[in-house]
């Protein structure tokens, strides 16, 4: 495929920068559906069903996907507990080492690279067992916490390049998580951010307002 342009993912007026998502509004179609063909089975069985809500699937989701990495903590001999939280209409897990130490490194890798195939694999295990399109987040060892600190720290350098030069900017190569932090710092200043290219090349470009 060949490299595109999108449209502007974030206009120049302020966002919340956890609640905006570049996948939110298909979470809650996801969970909205999921909603529907669960109450549609419940009916089918006990007319006296009642419909589970979308926060109930998505603490499901988190049900599920703490069972399958607890199986993998085991698997790997790792000590971690899992937080489970529901947030920005997402289940959220967090392997956490409450003991210290860095054993639980090996789960995130070089920028973080196994945390982002561990989350997809735990979405993927999710959407076997409820037959829905999970898009849960993972973080491991506070890795995105610290990651969002340092790509909030870039955004801000651009952002003031861009209005002190009035020139675009481009910004390295990033994964989907990564982009939408920048995109967030872009439109709170004012600004705006578009995400350029595609695959392992896909970067996001601060233009003045």
């Amino acid at each position: 495929m060949s490299d595109s342009t999108d449209t502007t993912e974030h206009s120049s007026l302020p966002n919340d920068s956890d609640a905006a998502s570049e996948h939110t509004d298909l979470s809650a179609e996801s969970a909205d559906t999921a909603a529907e063909s669960a109450g549609g089975a419940a009916d089918a069985g006990d007319t006296g069903g009642q419909r589970p809500s979308r926060t109930e699937l998505l603490e499901e989701e988190g049900d599920i996907a703490a069972d399958y990495l607890e199986e993998l903590l085991d698997i790997a001999d790792l000590d971690g507990d899992i937080d489970i939280d529901v947030a920005d209409g997402r289940a959220q897990l967090a392997v956490v080492n409450e003991e210290g130490g860095d054993g639980l490194r090996v789960l995130v890798g070089r920028d973080g690279q196994v945390l982002t195939a561990l989350q997809e694999l735990t979405r993927l295990t999710v959407q076997a067992q409820t037959g829905q399109r999970s898009w849960l987040m993972l973080d491991i060892d506070g890795y995105r916490d610290q990651r969002k600190n340092e790509l909030r720290r870039v955004a801000q350098e651009a952002v003031e390049s861009v209005q002190s030069d009035q020139e675009s900017v481009a910004l390295r190569p990033m994964n989907s998580f990564e982009r939408k932090v920048v995109h967030d710092v872009v439109a709170k200043a004012g600004l705006r951010s578009e995400s350029e290219g595609e695959g392992d090349r896909r970067h996001v470009i601060v233009h003045p307002a």
